[in-house]
């Protein structure tokens, strides 16, 4: 994803500009320092206080002039209306959080209200068109054929929680006035791994990556992928 990011990054802004970026839900701050290592000025909103502790100490531990460029403000994704002011970002990331929101119109509205004219949206979220993929390589075949039709699974969190359908994101973008521009697949080959799975050593890592990126990019690949990166532009 963060190549995927990149390259649309890199096709939309000149190169050497520092871009004002919002990172909604930003974790424990992963895509945020690696843009703030990029040289550009990053913004976290988080409201879980365990993430915002992870980021906080992964950020000490970045060089001074990186530590200046990341600002962490705890409070919901929701309530971008409460913190920015309209146009204030040229990039906002909203990773992994559709999935946790019931209705995520209304926070899809505010995150292209802050979105300057001309600038990206990218929005991870889970593939609602390929949830049987994962029960059924795992050979669940009753959880694969529950899947079937369905938005809601329950995550290896163990919370329920629901995905979207990409002609759904397409038709919500167009109305909020962020069309997508580019889409991704993320998982494609990888989803079954185990979480406590070692990794691998750097040249399998890199062929690994190298054909995640290519599926990612390359239909019908992408679109049984556990998830999608979806690419709006502020029109």
């Amino acid at each position: 994803m963060a190549r995927q990011l990149e390259e649309q990054i890199a096709g939309r802004f000149p190169v050497g500009r520092r871009l004002r970026v919002l990172d909604v839900g930003m974790g424990q701050g992963t895509q945020a320092l690696r843009l703030a290592r990029a040289g550009h000025q990053v913004t976290g909103l988080e409201q879980d206080t365990t993430m915002i502790s992870a980021a906080r100490s992964a950020l000490r531990g970045e060089p001074e002039g990186i530590r200046e460029r990341v600002r962490i403000i705890e409070g919901d994704g929701r309530d971008t209306g409460v913190h920015f002011v309209p146009g204030s970002f040229d990039v906002v990331l909203c990773h992994g959080v559709l999935m946790y929101v019931e209705e995520p119109d209304p926070l899809l509205a505010g995150l292209a209200r802050v979105l300057a004219q001309g600038g990206l949206l990218s929005l991870l979220v889970r593939n609602g068109d390929a949830l049987a993929m994962r029960p059924g390589l795992a050979g669940n075949w009753a959880g694969a054929l529950a899947a079937f039709g369905s938005t809601a699974y329950r995550n290896r969190l163990g919370l329920d929680v629901r995905a979207d359908r990409l002609s759904t994101l397409t038709a919500t973008l167009a109305g909020i006035g962020a069309p997508l521009y580019a889409w991704y697949g993320v998982r494609v080959f990888t989803d079954t791994a185990a979480d406590d799975a070692e990794p691998p050593d750097p040249e399998t890592l890199e062929a690994l990556l190298d054909a995640e990126e290519r599926a990612g990019r390359t239909d019908p690949y992408r679109g049984v992928a556990a998830l999608l990166h979806l690419c709006g532009v502020r029109g």
